[in-house]
């Protein structure tokens, strides 16, 4: 019997990506689709991950996590945090003091090395960076490669950051003193906010200008980080153009370089990336492990039945809040799948009491993670209980979901005042949440009119967003210019 004709070994590929993320799971998670499109597009992609973040992969996906496939590499950088093994995320403001001044000649170093012929890669062809790792400008263009900012936020988000600088020099911000966050200061309206929606106010802005000192690390970051977006060649949008328009209208006015829209990416990469194929497979972003039989508790329920909630990655609590929020829901009479991340509560384990489980038995699940997409999606799920992150509102708006919106920080708030008052899919729980208050609103989401309401607009909406990532559609168009008119054209202003 002869032997086998051996397989032909892949194409050297001529273009390489590298993508750098700012590290924390909702920043992660949208660029590791980016990286996904532009393998498909063929492209070589090196992604870059925080050693920190590495070990926390290896912890959720297991020990073939990094690996890759061919043509698409994991790289690590340190973070310049003190070492750490939380299963956590870090601390913000630490993170963005580290990135801001040490990971210049850290990324430098890496596209050197990636550069050299022993490499065994491509050499670097253009950067896709965070748009809050401007950094990464200055290395790409080291290299004389093209450099895109990526941003995490969405339009409506990215605006309010705009208008920082701003609200610092018409002295609205910083705050006078700790009273202003309740005394009814916050509901000032700011006039002339170009791009913003009408009569927003002071608490519709992302949250660090919540602060009473000029020299807070948060306010000045984003301040510095966004009035560098004329630098990079291109901003790249996880959004899509029917659902922000006045806010990237706003943006393209304001800013430099062009501005591309590609999402939403997660059904963007969905039709691009073939299920089951080893770049789905063996390449994922979760840093928490997913817990398994979710979708199949989900399957016996009725359709709409079910208030999902998760806050997101970062978003903390206090544990008055967290028995608040476990007895809103069952009060709520409604079976509910509830993400329990182990750091949610502020300085302790997240621990319910003995007499809320036996209350829910049945009809509440509690997981750590879970794979969202697909339980936004499930047919069984009627409203998202949410911080309002800019990736789970796009996934909310995408499947049709309503959302009760109970936003932490950074720009939460304004995605929480665009889907309540703009978009028509949400509902404001307040800051300090009440249980039977919580109840009566999931029971106004879901069975009273306001609710009928935001699932018809949900509903437009949702189409509207599968419309943007049909083959052909805006997303797919969009990523062909960024990669035609951007990021295969080199530099000539090395150094």
């Amino acid at each position: 019997m002869g032997s086998a004709t051996p397989a032909p070994a892949p194409a050297r590929r001529e273009h390489h990506a590298v993508m750098i993320p700012y590290p924390v799971q909702g920043h992660v998670t949208p660029m590791m689709k980016l990286a996904k499109l532009l393998h498909a597009r063929g492209f070589h992609v090196t992604f870059v991950n925080t050693e920190f973040n590495r070990r926390r992969l290896l912890a959720s996906r297991g020990a073939a996590a990094v690996d890759g496939v061919p043509a698409f590499d994991f790289a690590t950088v340190p973070d310049g945090l003190p070492p750490s093994d939380a299963d956590a995320t870090q601390d913000i403001a630490a993170l963005c003091r580290s990135t801001m001044t040490t990971w210049l000649p850290r990324v430098a170093a890496l596209l050197a090395r990636l550069n050299d012929p022993a490499s065994g890669v491509p050499p670097v062809t253009c950067v896709l960076a965070d748009a809050v790792m401007s950094f990464a400008y200055d290395a790409a263009r080291e290299v004389g490669v093209p450099c895109a900012a990526v941003c995490m936020a969405g339009a409506c988000g990215l605006v309010g950051f705009s208008h920082y600088r701003q609200l610092v020099d018409r002295g609205l911000v910083p705050l006078r003193d700790a009273a202003q966050l309740t005394d009814g200061y916050l509901d000032t309206v700011v006039d002339g906010a170009r791009g913003m929606c009408d009569s927003v106010r002071l608490r519709d802005f992302p949250s660090f200008i919540r602060t009473t000192d000029r020299d807070d690390v948060l306010l000045n970051f984003l301040m510095h980080e966004v009035e560098r977006l004329a630098l990079p060649d291109a901003v790249v949008l996880n959004t899509f153009d029917d659902l922000e328009r006045p806010a990237l209208d706003a943006i393209r006015a304001a800013i430099l370089p062009p501005v591309y829209t590609v999402g939403p990416l997660h059904l963007h990469v969905r039709r691009a990336v073939p299920e089951g194929s080893p770049l789905d497979v063996a390449i994922g972003s979760n840093l928490w492990k997913e817990q398994d039989g979710l979708l199949e508790w989900l399957d016996g329920r009725p359709p709409r039945s079910v208030v999902y909630v998760n806050y997101g990655s970062i978003t903390v609590m206090t544990n008055e809040q967290l028995l608040e929020f476990a007895w809103g829901l069952a009060n709520s009479g409604y079976p509910f799948l509830w993400n329990v991340r182990p750091d949610l509560v502020k300085g302790d384990a997240a621990v319910l009491p003995p007499e809320f489980l036996a209350a829910v038995e049945g009809r509440g699940l509690l997981t750590t993670w879970c794979p969202q997409e697909k339980v936004i999606e499930h047919p069984a799920v009627g409203v998202f209980l949410t911080h309002s992150g800019w990736n789970s509102t796009l996934e909310s708006i995408s499947g049709g979901v309503p959302m009760l919106s109970w936003p932490f920080f950074a720009d939460q708030q304004t995605n929480c005042r665009y889907k309540r008052t703009e978009w028509g899919v949400g509902m404001e729980i307040g800051g300090e949440v009440r249980r039977g208050e919580l109840a009566a609103t999931i029971r106004e989401a879901t069975e009273g009119e306001k609710g009928r309401e935001m699932r018809r607009r949900a509903a437009e909406w949702k189409e509207m967003a599968a419309r943007a990532t049909l083959p052909g559609g805006p997303a797919e168009t969009n990523l062909t210019r960024l990669i035609d008119e951007v990021l295969l054209k080199r530099r000539n202003n090395k150094g």
